[in-house]
């Protein structure tokens, strides 16, 4: 229904000739989420820009995420006499596994606490009038989220948050578990494991993006702009090296205003095939849905100064598909601390079987072909993937011609 509601607009409102070109369409450097599963694929960044860039560009792009999930343990019973069982049991009064011998099962274990950095390197060169290519480097850090590095991500600053104006008390465990920590686990059910310690550095991909902005003429008369994208991921972690494919589509609409400012709102899709290429043997298995797919809708507001620099705000809302089979949640059993965390103790299972989705609010100052960008992305629906993040980013052209 929100999609709805940001994009039947699009088709719908007036609309004035455009007198502004300043603007490449909505400045959104990448806002996807910093997920412990998602980080070691390559997922689609929308693209609501307009038209190809008209001088090479580099995007330094910087992010801090908060991600906590209490160790949790998980069987998947193998028979299906079991399963059916389980199913008409709700989840946490589910109590089946005694041993492997008397109850065949898959077993999965998963403990996340850290604040993950990203840094994300994006470079954009036109083609042609109508085509564009963009190529990216992904890496990630894993910290502690101390002060002065994590001042909005870091534990403290989340927990004062809980404790003094919403959440309550230690609401997820993490002043059980003790803060500033690093514990991050996962044993997928083939028996592979990921395990990243404080300070480690990981290189985990390279995408190569193509973008294609076809000439609507009657569309562009109304100031309606579309764009497809295909997508490659070469995946270069030691525990995913894969390669990935996908493709996106995203439609953009603007409103010239009287004041000297601009509106703009946009709407996009996009699917992911997963390990489509393996190239090693055991790999961990992230979730066991081979598709990701994506929605994303964005709402922007511009105002020029007079020396035609300008002031954006914007808000953006995504959506993924779930990382694993949402058959499994109907009859899987989790094992956790129950009594000792106040809620959300099953999380690190429970969320990979739902839908993954933030809000993001945006800032953006900038000048023809550059820009400055910051963001803080909230997850509402309490699924902690992560619980808060935060970003910047810088655009730069790369020559002056």
């Amino acid at each position: 229904m929100f999609f709805l509601l940001i994009s039947v607009p699009i088709f719908v409102f007036g609309q004035k000739k455009d007198s502004i070109p300043l603007k490449n369409g909505i400045d959104k450097p990448s806002l996807l989420p910093i997920h412990h599963f998602g980080m070691f694929s390559s997922r689609i960044n929308q693209n609501f820009k307009v038209r190809p860039t008209d001088k090479s560009t580099l995007n330094i792009s910087y992010a801090s995420a908060n991600t906590f999930h209490p160790f949790v343990e998980m069987y998947l019973p193998k028979d299906n006499a079991t399963r059916k069982e389980m199913s008409n049991i709700i989840w946490y009064d589910r109590h089946f596994y005694v041993d492997q011998e008397t109850t065949p099962a898959d077993y999965e274990s998963i403990v996340i606490d850290a604040v993950f950095k990203n840094l994300r390197i994006d470079y954009n060169t036109k083609i042609n009038k109508n085509n564009e290519l963009a190529i990216t480097l992904r890496s990630y850090l894993v910290t502690k989220g101390k002060y002065p590095f994590s001042i909005f991500t870091g534990d403290e600053f989340l927990e004062w948050f809980h404790s003094n104006i919403a959440g309550g008390e230690d609401p997820f465990g993490r002043k059980y578990y003790g803060l500033n920590q690093v514990n991050v686990n996962y044993k997928d059910r083939n028996g592979n494991e990921m395990t990243l310690k404080n300070g480690e550095f990981i290189f985990a991909g390279i995408e190569l993006n193509h973008f294609y902005y076809p000439d609507f003429i009657n569309l562009k008369k109304k100031n309606v702009f579309i764009n497809f994208g295909s997508h490659l991921g070469i995946n270069t972690s030691k525990y995913n090296p894969s390669i990935d494919l996908g493709f996106s589509g995203n439609i953009v609409k603007k409103w010239s205003l009287n004041n000297g400012s601009e509106i703009r709102s946009a709407f996009g899709s996009s699917v992911l095939r997963k390990n489509i290429i393996n190239l090693k043997d055991d790999l961990v298995s992230f979730g066991n849905n081979k598709f990701l797919g994506s929605l994303e809708t964005m709402f922007e507001y511009t105002k020029y100064t007079k020396k035609k620099n300008y002031h954006s705000v914007a808000v953006n809302y995504q959506i993924q598909s779930r990382f694993s089979k949402k058959e499994e949640a109907t009859y899987y059993q989790l094992v956790g601390l129950w009594k000792e965390i106040h809620s959300g103790w099953q999380n690190g299972f429970e969320k990979l079987y739902e839908y993954q989705s933030a809000w993001s609010w945006l800032y953006t100052y900038g000048r023809k072909n550059y820009n400055f960008t910051f963001y803080i992305k909230e997850d509402l629906y309490l699924n902690n993937s992560p619980d808060l993040q935060t970003g910047i980013s810088l655009k730069i052209p790369l020559s002056n011609k």
